[in-house]
């Protein structure tokens, strides 16, 4: 109801921009592709492949990895946005269909699955068992391969990366064995694999710990940047009920936080459904998405206009439907000339200002068209070796707009050079499954167990198997 009172209020000042181009909001289009054409949500990144393999069962993946001399590339989802899923001539696994749920104990709280399958997947079984995902991402259309292979992060307060929720994994090497690993079996290869991008192996089996499955109640609150680290501090990490916490910085001025903050309560519902529905149209969300992004004061109109309406009351609803938001409310109309891309950086929680400061310099230095920053903040994680919290961090996640033209594309790498350079230079990271614009020098400082990570991949993969445009970047075998 809120949002359809701001379409209206937002269609009768801005009707002159065209019937047109709303209808062409309004109707997707699907990307032309080829079935050896790999690319990912982004479209920037379109790959050709030599096969494509589409398994169902461990052994067919074991049988394609043993009988493969050439390069071979693991894709799920398809959400990394800079070929960290292909590379060229590659036989490409698609994961999607391996999507079994292989193990569910309610009185465990655990639940095996298959890599392919979805976070959603997992959300309907538990759901009914009043049981959660402890760690994942904000939306669940991910696969659990993927989301294990970048170890994400999600808004859950006092958890770091998802490496601390996996009980074990299997993993099929390049010489065809199944590996089983776990925090104490096999450790090389899980700190390896989760956070390894699909270098070492093919991940066909996961184990996670589970949840309860509580009501939550939202609240808000809007302040100047420079009271949100004592905010977060003071008034949500310490809190004995907060489960999910972000805050969002306004651009263009970059000097104010909406934190939003949802907290284990007793109230009654006032969202009946357990999950978010299946299949919605998001015609709204996208063109308010088009608002904010393209129109001259469609930021401000955000600020002060949209989020003041959406974020009125305190819903309370349950944690399953928290965590199963869909990623068709951020998908465009077309990604051809202009696309939505994400980035981000972790900044140890005493440098959040000074990052925060340097950011804003660099985008409006930049003339940066970013729709949001969103700050999560993760515990440290010394387990993963391609780790990307060695402290407890602040994230800052950036989704931005950019045009898909060489040119525009080589901006992009400037700014997200510069970027990285601020977020090394008071000891923090920077995310691996976006644009792959960081010099060889910048990946291996933010990165320093790196030369580790490849030394195992030497190890289990003498002939480079296991590839991806990610890897080709960084990784120099001998030979």
């Amino acid at each position: 109801m809120f949002k359809r009172v701001v379409l209206l209020l937002l269609a009768s000042a801005g009707l002159a921009l065209g019937v047109a181009t709303w209808n062409a909001v309004r109707a997707p289009i699907e990307p032309i592709t080829s079935p050896l054409l790999v690319n990912d949500v982004s479209q920037l990144n379109p790959i050709p492949v030599n096969r494509v393999i589409t398994p169902t069962t461990t052994e067919e993946i074991v049988e394609a990895v043993k009988g493969h001399e050439g390069p071979i590339s693991i894709g799920g989802a398809r959400h990394s946005m800079g070929g960290q899923i292909a590379t060229v001539g590659a036989l490409h696994i698609d994961m999607r269909g391996f999507d079994t749920i292989l193990a569910f104990s309610p009185s465990e709280r655990t639940i095996t699955v298959q890599a392919g399958a979805r976070w959603r997947q997992i959300q309907e079984r538990i759901d009914a068992a009043n049981l959660s995902v402890a760690i994942m991402q904000s939306y669940a259309n991910f696969t659990v391969g993927g989301s294990l292979s970048v170890n994400v992060h999600g808004r859950y307060v006092g958890r770091g990366p998802l490496i601390r929720s996996v009980r074990s994994l299997k993993v099929v090497l390049a010489d065809g064995s199944v590996v089983e690993a776990s925090p104490d079996q096999n450790t090389d290869v899980f700190n390896g694999v989760i956070g390894g991008y699909g270098g070492l192996g093919v991940i066909t089996e996961a184990t996670f710990e589970l949840a309860d499955n509580v009501k939550l109640k939202r609240h808000d609150r809007t302040m100047p940047i420079g009271e949100y680290e004592r905010y977060f501090v003071d008034e949500v990490r310490g809190s004995a009920t907060a489960v999910l916490h972000n805050g969002d910085i306004y651009p263009n001025a970059f000097d104010t936080v909406h934190a939003v903050t949802f907290s284990r309560t007793d109230d009654p519902l006032t969202v009946a459904d357990r999950v978010i529905p299946e299949g919605k149209p998001y015609r709204l969300d996208r063109f308010l998405g088009w608002v904010v992004s393209d129109w001259p004061f469609g930021k401000v109109a955000r600020q002060h206009l949209i989020d003041p309406i959406v974020f009125r009351g305190e819903p309370v609803t349950w944690r399953n439907y928290e965590a199963s938001y869909d990623t068709a409310e951020l998908e465009p109309a077309s990604r051809a000339a202009s696309t939505y891309v994400l980035q981000e950086y972790f900044v140890p929680v005493d440098r959040f200002d000074e990052f925060a400061a340097h950011m804003r310099a660099v985008f409006t230095h930049r003339d940066v068209n970013v729709i949001n920053v969103s700050i999560r903040h993760a515990t440290q994680d010394l387990e993963s070796l391609l780790s990307w919290a060695r402290t407890g961090v602040f994230a800052f996640v950036v989704y931005y707009k950019q045009g898909t033209s060489a040119r525009a594309r080589e901006d992009v790498g400037v700014w997200t050079r510069e970027l990285i350079d601020v977020a090394l230079s008071v000891g923090g990271s920077y995310y691996l499954p976006y644009q792959i614009h960081a010099s060889d020098a910048q990946f291996f400082r933010a990165y320093p167990r790196a030369r580790e990570y490849f030394a195992l991949k030497r190890r289990l993969d003498p002939t480079n198997k296991f590839r991806n445009e990610l890897l080709n970047k960084y990784y120099h075998p001998p030979g």
